[in-house]
């Protein structure tokens, strides 16, 4: 995907800096994707992939128990992409209330994860629309206590975000200055409910989108793995959070990033 497709430079100051911040252009992409041949075919492989993976979970024989201990995997996976050190032990030992071998934020970081995906799909389950209400809700949560409990949970940012550098000036990417996050979450929350893209379409167009335009001063990329998850399930596709791309994401981490 070429950037310069997809959006736009804006040219700010931060101080003293001259920042080049990128704007992404609403979705969907104008002009329209094309759903060529080759592209349909993966879609409709990739549907009965999803549609055997929702019908065996029905198949299972404790469906509760094996949610457990998956969902907890994801969780301590994407964590790991963003380099905690904690592993699926550790977690357990914090659920059992003993003392896990790595750092508590770590650990902590992980456990928030798997509390926020449960309250995610609680709320689409008890009817509550897939909003910006409820991904800062699930932001709240997921920076509710261990790092980044100070990084203002649960609210866009109101100043520069970067990935990359040491400062806005040098990064590798800036998104959208803090004065156009609230424009550009708002497009993204019409396109959760306008567009009639197959879900797995929506669901990865949303997920690059939200990470373009970074709206939180911490936690982004926990929360757009997160949204891949409630988004599949929003569309249908899936009954119970039974697919994760973190392993996909992790061991192809330079290419993610």
């Amino acid at each position: 995907m070429e950037r310069g497709l997809t959006g736009r430079y804006e040219t700010t100051t931060v101080a003293g800096e001259r920042v080049r911040a990128f704007v992404p252009a609403p979705l969907p992409p104008a002009p329209p994707l094309a759903l060529d041949a080759p592209l349909q075919r993966q879609l409709e492989s990739a549907g009965l992939a999803l549609g055997r993976l929702d019908g065996v979970s029905t198949l299972l024989p404790d469906r509760s128990l094996f949610l457990y201990a998956y969902v907890r995997k994801e969780a301590v996976l994407s964590s790991q992409i963003e380099g905690t050190q904690s592993s699926l032990s550790d977690l357990l030992l914090l659920e059992l209330q003993e003392a896990p071998g790595v750092p508590i934020d770590d650990v902590t970081e992980v456990s928030n994860y798997v509390s926020d995906l449960e309250h995610g799909l609680a709320r689409l389950r008890a009817g509550f629309s897939l909003s910006n209400r409820l991904l800062r809700e699930i932001h709240e949560q997921l920076l509710s206590s261990g790092r980044g409990s100070s990084q203002e949970p649960g609210q866009f940012r109101r100043s520069p975000n970067w990935i990359g550098g040491t400062g806005p000036g040098n990064a590798s990417f800036a998104p959208p200055p803090q004065t156009r996050v609230e424009d550009c979450t708002a497009d993204l929350e019409r396109f959760f409910h306008g567009t009639d893209l197959p879900a797995q379409l929506r669901a990865a167009l949303a997920h690059v989108q939200f990470e373009m335009i970074h709206p939180f001063l911490d936690g982004n990329g926990r929360a757009g793995r997160l949204l891949i998850t409630l988004l599949l399930c929003h569309g249908g596709l899936l009954r119970k959070p039974l697919l994760y791309l973190s392993l996909y994401l992790k061991q192809n981490r330079s290419r993610y990033y």
